[in-house]
């Protein structure tokens, strides 16, 4: 795979992966059906909303603190921008950098650029990326615009680069190039590896590469206290720290869907080890994520001194937490491994799977491992009834949440906690994932969930006052996934 570290080079999860987007079931069947190639992907023929691969190969290059990212797009595909600010922003305080704003910039192609091309205006959005923020690498992410019209972003950039005389990246991230939004991360790790990462001058022993997004300070708590040091990757890096992630003693993710990719590429090119076990998320995937780090870098016996130490720290508290919330049933909504990864945790207190939907599913990973994440739930959390594959159509989840009923539901993703909210269930929007992991995310995930629970009347209140866009015959009578085949027979 990492001989095809080009331009064009990288196959989308559809094609690589196997990745689906509809499906309905078990957890159990599912699984099984991606591992015997059963698994079918019916078409949808009615969609609400849905992401955008360049959104996401965005989030990998446009918070890199001495790099800009430029989208070479009409105005419109920019609509996220004041999201990544805010984020960016907010993680540069809580890390203790200087606050700052993104560095961005939108060629605002338009019609007549679709007719005659873009690519004067994309050298001038170069240019004046240069003089306004000199920088050390340029992102160039391509657009659905700028990919119909066939607009040569690697030559525009390998001229730019000529002249500038430091990296000028293309990143081929079209809209239409995936129906898997996900696909938007490999699509920029890929370019990242293609043409900032350098060989290793000399192994950090006490370097741990983490994939994750703009947010807290969460594996640093796990790391420091066996003499490790977290080398956050892409968010709040710089172009130097980037270039020599190949230095590093071994690369561990917030989810596989992220970043699976470029920690299996760094294995198989740079020697840098991917820890697979499952991500630190609830006390026993936690302890074993620990020491698989603890063993590959030889600091066993400080990770047992830790992990005694933890479990007597959060232990009250954690008992507590399983006292109130073991019974009570959930939904939890989000992306492939994260979700997974929270059912992990909420099976822990002692709570009940009232479901489970994820925006994707990933049937096979890049890495050679053994067990995919679902077969390290299922280990962890027996079979999850209820398990749906949805996009983020929210027309699909208000009848599934209406049907089960859950006492709560944790998600991810913003825009997916109003239609929640508008089914008159407590819901908990963790925006910021980091928060969860390790045991004091434990128990900041038991707080959040005693907290909102406390808060069931005013969901309850919302959803018997509020006034939804669909048909009585939607609400009433259709099944829920009708427009995933059904509707045309």
């Amino acid at each position: 795979m990492s001989d095809l570290l080009t331009y064009t080079g990288l196959e989308v999860r559809e094609h690589r992966l196997d990745t689906v987007l509809s499906y309905h079931g078990t957890s159990t069947d599912l699984n099984e059906k991606g591992k015997n190639g059963a698994l079918v992907c019916p078409a949808r023929y009615y969609g609400q909303c849905g992401n955008c691969p360049e959104s996401c190969a965005e989030t990998r290059a446009i918070i890199m603190r001495d790099a800009v990212a430029i989208s070479h797009a009409p105005l419109g595909c920019s609509s996220r921008a004041a999201e990544h600010n805010i984020a960016f922003r907010t993680v540069c305080r809580q890390r203790g950098y200087e606050v700052k704003n993104i560095r961005y910039i939108n060629t605002n192609m338009s019609e007549k650029d679709t007719v005659y091309g873009g690519a004067e205006k994309l050298r001038l959005a170069i240019r004046e990326a240069d003089t306004r923020y000199r920088p050390k690498a340029i992102f160039v992410l391509s657009s659905c615009a700028a990919g119909i019209i066939g607009e040569d972003l690697e030559s525009i950039a390998g001229e730019m680069e000529e002249e500038l005389g430091y990296p000028v990246i293309p990143i081929p991230c079209e809209g239409f190039k995936s129906t898997v939004w996900a696909t938007g991360f490999d699509l920029g790790y890929h370019a990242i590896l293609w043409k900032l990462v350098k060989p290793p001058r000399k192994k950090q022993e006490d370097l741990i590469n983490v994939f994750s997004f703009a947010q807290s300070d969460g594996f640093g708590p796990l790391l420091n206290p066996l003499g490790l040091k977290a080398n956050y990757l892409t968010d709040l890096a710089t172009v130097e720290t980037v270039s020599y992630m190949s230095e590093a003693a071994a690369s561990v993710q917030m989810c596989t869907s992220l970043s699976m990719y470029i920690a299996h590429v760094l294995e198989e090119r740079y020697g840098v080890p991917e820890i697979k076990v499952p991500s630190p998320f609830g006390i026993a995937w936690t302890d074993r994520w620990i020491r698989a780090v603890a063993k590959l870098t030889g600091r066993e016996e400080r990770a047992e001194k830790f992990i005694a130490a933890e479990h007597e720290r959060i232990g009250p508290e954690y008992q507590e937490l399983c006292e109130v919330l073991g019974g009570k049933t959930i939904y939890v909504w989000g992306g492939d491994a994260w979700a997974l990864n929270i059912i992990n945790v909420v099976k822990e207190f002692g709570m009940k799977v009232a479901g489970l939907n994820l925006n994707h599913h990933d049937v096979k990973v890049d890495s050679d491992t053994e067990k995919v994440p679902l077969d390290h739930l299922t280990e962890a959390a027996g079979e999850i009834h209820n398990t749906s594959i949805c996009n983020k159509q929210p027309f699909m989840v208000y009848k599934i949440l209406k049907n089960l009923k859950p006492d709560v539901i944790i998600l991810r993703h913003g825009g997916n906690p109003v239609i929640c909210t508008k089914a008159g269930i407590p819901t908990i929007f963790e925006g910021d994932v980091n928060f969860g992991i390790g045991y004091e995310g434990t128990l900041h995930l038991g707080k959040h969930l005693h907290s909102v629970l406390k808060k069931k009347r005013f969901f309850e209140h919302i959803g018997e006052h509020v006034r939804l866009p669909y048909t009585n015959w939607w609400l009433n009578e259709a099944d829920a996934f009708y427009f995933e085949g059904a509707g045309t027979k």
